[in-house]
C-alpha cells in the first residue's frame, strides 16, 4: 500500500514501501519537503499532470566511486582534452537537456517545468549540483543531482556527443567528493561501468555517513 501525504512535512517510514518502491502520493516540491525525502532515501518520480509519486527502492543500484570502470576507449577519450568538465556552471541548462534526450523505452519526460524549478531551488541552496560536458561554449553532456552528506543522488544524464555523459559521471567518480553515487533505476550503461544492487540497510547507512 502507499501513503497519501498531508500539508505536514512528514513520510511514512520507507520500508513500507511497495515492491516496486512506490511509498506515498500528494505532498508538494518544497525545499524542506525535498531536503526530508532524499535524507531518507525517498524520491519523487511521476509525468506531468499527476499527482506527484515517491519512491524508495528496496534494493538501490548504485555505483561505488572506487569501482568505476574506465574503458580504454573512455580513458583514450579523457587524454586527447577534446572536452572540457565543468561543475555548476548551467545546472538549469544541464536540466532541460536531460528533459529532451530521447531515452529507449519511455514515452515521455518526469523532468518537467515544475520539477525543473524545484530542483532549481535545491540547487541555490547548493543541495543540488550539477557536471558539465563542454566543446568549447556548447554543453554536449552533464548530469545532475542531490547531495545528502557524502552521497550523490544522481538524477538524470543526457549526451548530445559521444560518452559525453559517462565522461560526466567518470568525472563525478574521481573528484573525491562521495562515498557512493545513488543511480536510482538500473540501466546496462550503468552496469557496464561498475554499478551494482545494495540493500535498503546498506543505502541507509551511506547516507547517514558524514
Amino acid at each position: 500500500m502507499f501513503f497519501q501525504l498531508s500539508s505536514k512535512l512528514i513520510f511514512p517510514n520507507p520500508a513500507l514501501a511497495d515492491e516496486d518502491g512506490l511509498l506515498a502520493i500528494g505532498g508538494d516540491l518544497s525545499v524542506e519537503r525535498l531536503k526530508l525525502a532524499y535524507q531518507n532515501g525517498i524520491f519523487p518520480w511521476y509525468a506531468k499532470g499527476e499527482q506527484i509519486l515517491w519512491y524508495s527502492p528496496h534494493q538501490r543500484f548504485v555505483l561505488m566511486p572506487n569501482e568505476v570502470r574506465v574503458s580504454h576507449s573512455m580513458k583514450q577519450l579523457i587524454k586527447t582534452n577534446k572536452y572540457q568538465v565543468k561543475w555548476n556552471t548551467d545546472f538549469e541548462g544541464v536540466m532541460k537537456n536531460c528533459s529532451t534526450i530521447s531515452r529507449k523505452g519511455q514515452l515521455g519526460t518526469w523532468i518537467h517545468d515544475d520539477m525543473i524549478q524545484a530542483y532549481v531551488r535545491l540547487h541555490q541552496k547548493n543541495i543540488a549540483q550539477s557536471v558539465e560536458v563542454r566543446n568549447g561554449d556548447e554543453l554536449v553532456g552533464g548530469l545532475y543531482g542531490v547531495i545528502v552528506n557524502k552521497v550523490f543522488c544522481g538524477e538524470s544524464m543526457f549526451s548530445k556527443a559521444p560518452n559525453t555523459s559517462k565522461l560526466a559521471l567518470i568525472a563525478l567518480c574521481q573528484a573525491g567528493k562521495f562515498n557512493l553515487i545513488d543511480c536510482q533505476v538500473h540501466t546496462p550503461h550503468l552496469e557496464s561501468m561498475g554499478a551494482r544492487f545494495i540493500s535498503r540497510e546498506e543505502f541507509m547507512h551511506a547516507i547517514n555517513t558524514r
